[in-house]
């Protein structure tokens, strides 16, 4: 799609938005996570794309596939370069490059279930995550393009989610 019409896209969904507000709301939808043998999960899509994901050897698995903390900075880092896009063809910002890179620091003991030199569990949560931005639009001034990506990523629903701890709602089912 062009920027044009990626443009032309969001100005008629939100005249949408403008007069129905409600429309808005949607349940997403859900990513569906299968065990397959040893440490591999596979994750599914109503729409048939699958991702395969597994964990290195040191943890017991093949190392052969990427990691559920991987796809988690990849959505990071896809979000945030997709909402980037979005506001540079919504702002008539023709872009020649847009590379985002997400980082994150773990400490692998909370994976296990570790406590700390002081006694305390230690977080499986990443305890740092990092967006590096790397853009380029010819004729753009530097302060509109870091103004451009500095909004974007605040409309960036995953980067928001990390920013704001959405809470996450547990159901188990058991099966006889």
């Amino acid at each position: 799609m062009t920027a044009e019409a990626i443009a032309s896209a969001m100005r008629r969904f939100r005249a949408v938005l403008d007069r129905r507000p409600q429309a808005g709301m949607h349940t997403d939808e859900p990513a569906i996570a299968c065990w397959s043998q040893g440490t591999r999960v596979v994750s599914r899509h109503a729409n048939g794309m699958q991702v395969a994901t597994d964990m290195p050897g040191e943890l017991g698995g093949t190392g052969d596939q990427v990691t559920p903390g991987w796809l988690f900075r990849a959505a990071l880092a896809s979000c945030a370069a997709t909402r980037i896009a979005m506001g540079a063809a919504a702002d008539g910002i023709v872009l020649t490059r847009l590379e985002v890179s997400a980082g994150s620091t773990s400490d692998a003991r909370g994976l296990l279930g570790m406590i700390n030199g002081a006694g305390e569990r230690v977080r499986p949560a990443p305890s740092e995550v990092s967006l590096a931005v790397r853009v380029c639009a010819a004729d753009i001034p530097r302060e509109r393009l870091q103004s451009l990506i500095e909004d974007s990523c605040r409309c960036s629903p995953v980067s928001d989610a990390v920013l704001n701890a959405v809470p996450v709602s547990l159901r188990i089912e058991i099966d006889p």
